[in-house]
């Protein structure tokens, strides 16, 4: 039996979260693990949406339906089956990186969650928090910090 069944992790399209979706997806391909990778977002408002489409006119299309969420999924799926990750799930969901992460664990049964700690070291996340740490407390389930800065 693997030590792991479901593994979430989260990516905002950064470098540093790309380290942390490999490291997720190398320990799902030796676990054969299910991998969850999320990105929170926060949808653009009406207002900038039709900001948007008045400035890209024909290319419009390009802002409708679509969430910079989803290209950062693209992107770490690619790297996840780089990896050699077989079973993979993308999901981009609007909230709060720490309430979406913690919410995808409980959908999905998750063992094991995966983040970067990218906000750990800093003054502004010793005093007003980062993601790595308060998953770390709230998440319920194993968090692996994976070193990327």
């Amino acid at each position: 039996m693997s030590a792991y069944n479901t593994i979430v992790v989260g990516t905002d399209g950064s470098t540093t979260s790309f380290a942390a979706v490999e490291r997720a997806a190398a320990v799902a391909r030796d676990s054969d693990a299910q991998l969850i990778i999320v990105s929170a977002f926060t949808p653009a408002s009406r207002d900038e949406t039709v900001e948007a489409e008045d400035a890209l006119k024909d290319e419009a299309y390009l802002v409708r339906g679509w969430t910079p969420a989803e290209e950062a999924l693209r992107s770490a799926e690619d790297k996840a089956v780089a990896v050699g990750a077989k079973k993979i799930k993308t999901q981009a969901v609007d909230g709060a990186p720490v309430d979406v992460l913690r919410g995808a664990v409980t959908e999905h049964g998750a063992d094991l969650l995966v983040v970067g700690n990218r906000g750990l070291n800093t003054l502004s996340g010793r005093l007003l928090g980062s993601v790595p740490s308060d998953v770390a407390r709230r998440a319920g389930v194993d968090v692996l910090i994976v070193h990327t800065t």
